[in-house]
């Protein structure tokens, strides 16, 4: 029995023992809050209402806010990490040391927190007591807040699901508030520098008041001229799905051409930085010299006065086009324009004109001397007369006399040679002779009379 009596004591001793031993394995972190709150040490810390470990004690910093040293004990929930909030919470509205740390665990993702870290003030939050609430109310505000009691209690006086209700929903949005408020807690200056500028902005706009009343005009004119049209606008709108589904395929098909054009692109890169920018050096020499030419190019195109511009020119190009191209009745009729009637009569004059064409050099030099132009020698320019005989001589007294009619003939056919009409273009200079194309209807062998 002693024997039972003191295996059970020396079991009990070493259960002790291992308490102790692990009792040093706890996580320690601290948290630094701006009041403790009547927090106190031993209070429990907690993770969805389950205790994970203990207060170990509170400090003062040198800046005057309260450091809690927290022991968790429980290793599913360390190491902590970053992004974690510590909030001093109340289990109860009456007592005093009822107070208890809760943890909002921080993301898988963020960095551990390392043994003897600290959870920074901008991530805790302090319990606020009802006294603490009633205090920023002076003597009329509390009486205020008394009225406005009443009313919320008159107001929902039978209602008091549908209140409950209500609270419940507003919770979120007074929990999303406390955060925007913290932000803007911890960005003061930043957020003191947007009412400045906000400041500035108004006293901008307030400056141009005229110009805002008439962008509000204006806006309305436009907003006017969409409600009559609102007819044309909604049959746009209902295009907009079937344009949006061809755009959508377009862009589909791009994808693919761009990813053709990556090779093009990388190609291209080389050229784009070894010769294009160089060019684009030389061509600011050009653009600065160019100015006067665009300048006087500008006044070319709009110009103040009338018809003096080229403007004004493209202005009257309807009327032109009018006469040039299009059937209209024109002295009693109906006549096409002056280009389609050119382009008719021109089809008729091509073959006489391309056929007259070889003969171009005669023509000039009918035009110049009755002979050829442009012929040189070591002389100089010169020319090829022939002489021209008639039905008249020159008698004793060198007076004219005709060719008796039974001579006539005689002397014409000496020197003269009729039906040639069919020269080949150069048959004025002896040997030049030729036929633009084999084909050409001209025969070589009509040449100058004579040796």
């Amino acid at each position: 029995m002693r024997i039972a009596a003191g295996a059970a004591l020396l079991a009990v001793a070493v259960v002790v023992v291992v308490v102790l031993l692990t009792g040093g394995d706890a996580y320690r972190v601290k948290a630094q809050f701006v009041s403790a709150s009547q927090l106190v040490k031993g209070n429990e810390v907690k993770v969805s209402g389950e205790a994970i470990g203990t207060v170990d004690s509170i400090e003062l910093t040198d800046d005057g806010q309260a450091e809690i040293e927290m022991s968790i004990t429980e290793k599913g929930f360390t190491p902590l990490r970053t992004g974690t909030r510590a909030i001093i919470r109340q289990t109860s509205l009456s007592g005093v040391a009822n107070r208890y740390v809760d943890l909002q665990l921080g993301g898988a993702r963020g960095k551990e927190i390392p043994e003897g870290g600290t959870v920074p003030t901008d991530r805790t939050q302090s319990a606020v007591d009802l006294d603490q609430i009633f205090n920023i109310f002076d003597p009329v505000a509390r009486a205020a807040v008394s009225k406005t009691v009443d009313l919320f209690r008159d107001f929902q006086a039978g209602r008091e699901d549908e209140a409950n209700a209500a609270l419940r929903y507003l919770n979120p949005s007074l929990s999303s508030s406390s955060r925007l408020f913290a932000e803007l807690n911890r960005n003061t200056g930043d957020f003191q520098r947007f009412i400045d500028e906000t400041a500035k902005l108004v006293t901008d706009v307030s400056d141009d008041d005229d110009a805002l009343a008439g962008l509000v005009q204006n806006l309305a004119t436009t907003t006017d001229a969409l409600a009559d049209r609102r007819g044309r606008l909604g049959e746009a709108v209902g295009l907009l799905p079937t344009f949006m589904r061809r755009a959508n395929t377009t862009f589909v098909n791009l994808r693919a051409s761009l990813d053709d054009l990556d090779p093009l692109v990388a190609d291209a890169k080389p050229i784009v930085r070894d010769k294009l920018g160089p060019l684009f050096d030389e061509l600011r020499p050009f653009a600065r010299d160019a100015a006067p030419a665009v300048a006087d190019l500008s006044d070319a195109i709009r110009r103040r006065g009338a018809d003096n511009d080229l403007v004004e020119l493209l202005r009257r190009q309807p009327a032109v086009d009018r006469i040039a191209n299009r059937t209209a009745e024109r002295n009693g009729a109906q006549r096409p324009g002056a280009f389609p009637a050119s382009q008719k009569a021109l089809k008729g004059a091509t073959p006489q004109l391309a056929f007259n064409r070889s003969y171009a050099p005669e023509l000039i030099g009918w035009f110049d001397d009755f002979s050829t132009t442009g012929a040189y020698d070591a002389l100089g320019g010169f020319s090829r007369a022939g002489l021209q005989f008639n039905g008249f001589t020159f008698g004793p007294t060198s007076n004219l006399l005709p060719v008796p009619n039974e001579l006539r003939d005689e002397l014409l056919s000496a020197e003269v040679q009729t039906g040639r009409n069919n020269r080949c273009p150069g048959a004025i200079e002896r040997g030049a002779a030729y036929k633009p194309t084999p084909d050409f209807n001209c025969d070589l062998s009509q040449v100058p009379i004579g040796p």
